[in-house]
């Protein structure tokens, strides 16, 4: 049985798990409804945050003799959102060719560049897949011709230029070669696989040659390594050796030995040349490190994994509400979780030297806050800092991240943006107008970005499209005017009552509702002058004996914002905490009391008291 090993690699929402989803549906390898984002937090947010291993096997005829013969498609479904770009990294190495899924009406994105750059730089030659053909906005030629073109920018060679690209629905199941073509099912599609991706090869009398490329976690078996197989055979119980590229190894004996069928692990005594598989028994197994059964074999080279861009401090949670929720609340639980997640997180780094904080080091907002909210639903409780672009010095320069941000925006809101993007040191590298939408690539300190989609989100009033992608560290750009906005800062502890939300609620955004136990010290909105404020949410109304006019008036209360970690993470000041426990986000002051926060602030400015 011959086997063919793919990645589908995309921009974020441009489909790559739909399709995914139809190929297993069509061949019977899961039922309908069943999909490869099968984790709570995929399910709800309509993203893939892990790359995940599948299978299907298609019967195709043999084009020499007419007989059918069955091969087996190994594929990997890789998240599209920058923030997971390491997992998109490792896979990359473990596969033979890619489908590059774009959206027929958005072309290619931020992360279309980056998926492809790496492909193209590995000798890969992607098949492109025009996804989403149906929409009313679509238009696949234009599309086609900006993938050539971006082709053409990142160097690909001839061979890699002349591509082969396939139409489809993922969502109805159906792909066409021509757009002429009538629609059938995604059979075009497999039988392009089974034409264009080469056979993995199968030398099994030569020495097992194997490279771990994704890690998982059992609490029964451990550390999981999933493989994929260059050269020889596996088989359970078999003394191996991981080898690292520095010559450093390690020995062990395979305890349980798994290959992929549909979206489920099926246990083997055995697994051949060109297979990827799945295998337990090495506790201190590490990405990019080669596994073999000779000393004398070489290690295959690394697998190389950017490094984190933000860095955020982790602590135990010492509000006045500390311990209401949480089931885990110490330091030790939370470093134990913390050593868990790095066992398969690689793109995550923790320093844990401070004794009373674990300074955790992440590719984006996003990739801590899916931490963070895993977190709270095991039942953590915990506070974070302010989350801090990572610098370097290079030379003697100081040096800061970059990214390059793609916006699609109405017309008439374009100015605004322009705006906002250049006051936090944007800089605009295109500009070009399709109908009523404008579309921006801005060049932007990484500072400059943390906490602007919140702001971007108003400014559109929802209807932009914000994307980017990490390009380098360059050289630091000094201050940045980003927050326009103060913190409102309750004075007083208890519940609030609607009649002080009443009167509050004019003088900015409100973060909480009425009947919400609050403290003195917690963050309770923004004021819309950017001074802070203290407040008294807990204020009723005074009563007296004379009745005036308007003493009856109703109160109306506008819908509050409710924080969520993402928005938490986004607005946080430098001197406040966000409070995430297993059915709360708060935000707090680090110094609850007005008097410690005077006191911290002239300590700063070096100031006698």
């Amino acid at each position: 049985m011959q086997i063919r090993n793919i990645a589908i690699i995309a921009h974020v929402d441009h489909g790559k798990t739909t399709i995914t989803d139809a190929l297993l549906r069509q061949t019977g390898m899961v039922e309908a409804g069943v999909s490869m984002d099968s984790n709570a937090l995929e399910l709800e947010r309509g993203i893939t945050i892990y790359a995940k291993n599948t299978s299907l096997f298609y019967p195709n005829p043999n084009k020499l003799d007419g007989r059918e013969e069955t091969t087996k498609i190994n594929i990997v479904d890789t998240p599209g959102h920058a923030d997971f770009g390491s997992e998109v990294e490792r896979v990359l190495r473990s596969i033979d060719d890619v489908l590059l899924i774009v959206d027929a009406q958005e072309g290619p994105m931020p992360q279309t560049r980056f998926v492809l750059k790496k492909s193209l730089e590995l000798g890969l030659k992607p098949i492109v897949v025009i996804n989403k053909i149906d929409k009313p906005a679509a238009d696949p030629r234009r599309v086609h011709d900006e993938v050539l073109e971006l082709f053409m920018d990142l160097g690909a060679h001839d061979e890699q230029l002349d591509f082969t690209t396939i139409y489809a629905i993922g969502r109805e199941g159906v792909a066409k070669k021509n757009l002429s073509d009538e629609f059938v099912n995604l059979d075009p599609l497999l039988d392009l696989i089974i034409e264009k991706v080469p056979p993995a090869n199968k030398d099994n009398t030569a020495p097992l040659k194997a490279q771990v490329f994704n890690l998982a976690y059992d609490n029964f078996l451990g550390r999981m390594a999933v493989c994929r197989i260059y050269d020889g055979s596996i088989k359970d119980g078999q003394e191996i050796i991981a080898k690292g590229e520095d010559g450093a190894m390690h020995k062990g004996r395979i305890t349980k030995l798994y290959t992929f069928e549909g979206m489920k692990k099926k246990e083997v005594k055995q697994a051949e040349s060109g297979d990827i598989i799945m295998l337990s028994g090495l506790p201190n197994i590490y990405i990019g490190e080669t596994i073999c059964d000779s000393e004398e074999t070489l290690p295959l080279p690394s697998i190389h994994i950017d490094e984190p861009t933000i860095s955020l401090n982790f602590l135990v949670n010492d509000s006045p509400f500390a311990g209401r929720e949480g089931k885990f609340v110490t330091t030790r639980q939370i470093k134990d979780r913390l050593d868990k997640e790095l066992e398969i997180n690689v793109g995550l780094k923790v320093d844990s030297t401070s004794f009373d904080s674990y300074k955790v080091y992440g590719r984006g907002e996003l990739h801590i806050s899916i931490l963070l909210e895993n977190m709270r639903r095991e039942g953590y409780e915990l506070q974070v800092s302010q989350p801090q672009v990572i610098t370097k010095e290079v030379n003697g320069v100081k040096m800061e991240p970059f990214e390059e941000v793609t916006i699609d925006v109405p017309n008439e809101v374009a100015g605004v943006v322009i705006e906002k993007l250049g006051k936090r040191k944007g800089l605009m590298m295109n500009m070009k107008q399709e109908g009523n939408t404008t579309r921006m690539i801005f060049e932007i300190p990484t500072r400059g970005l943390l906490g602007y989609r919140n702001q971007f989100t108003v400014d559109t009033r929802g209807e932009g499209i914000l994307c980017s992608r990490f390009l380098d560290f360059k050289p630091h750009v000094g201050e940045i005017e980003k927050r326009a906005t103060g913190s409102m800062i309750s004075m007083e502890s208890g519940k609030t009552l609607a009649f002080s939300l009443w009167n509050l609620q004019d003088r900015g955004t409100l973060y909480i509702g009425a009947a919400t136990d609050v403290y003195a010290g917690m963050v309770i909105g923004n004021t819309s002058k950017g001074d802070e404020m203290t407040v008294n949410p807990t204020k009723n109304k005074q009563l007296s004996n004379v009745r005036a006019s308007g003493s009856d008036e109703a109160l109306y209360l506008v819908p509050h914002h409710e924080l969520s970690i993402e928005r938490g993470l986004e607005i946080i000041s430098d001197d406040e905490y966000l409070e995430i426990t297993p059915k709360s986000v708060r935000l707090r002051k680090r110094y609850l009391t007005e008097a410690d926060r005077t006191k911290a602030m002239r300590a700063e400015k070096g100031l006698s008291f």
